[in-house]
């Protein structure tokens, strides 16, 4: 007993809205890119920033008298 003629309602929606706006896929590809996707890192800046970086001391409220 095969239920591959069953589709769920969730499905049928899905498809419904990719039927409506066909660029839905690729918005929602680029919309990831803005918030997951980082770019390559530059290992030189990095070693830089890092170099750069002055170092804080344990407790920031006291002062070094």
């Amino acid at each position: 007993m095969k239920f591959s003629q069953y589709e769920s309602e969730f499905t049928k929606f899905l498809k419904e809205l990719k039927q409506k706006d066909p660029e839905l896929e690729q918005k929602q590809r680029a919309g990831r890119a803005i918030f997951w996707d980082e770019s390559p890192i530059d290992l030189d800046a990095r070693k830089r920033a890092e170099e750069s970086r002055v170092k804080q001391q344990p407790y920031v409220y006291q002062s070094k008298s």
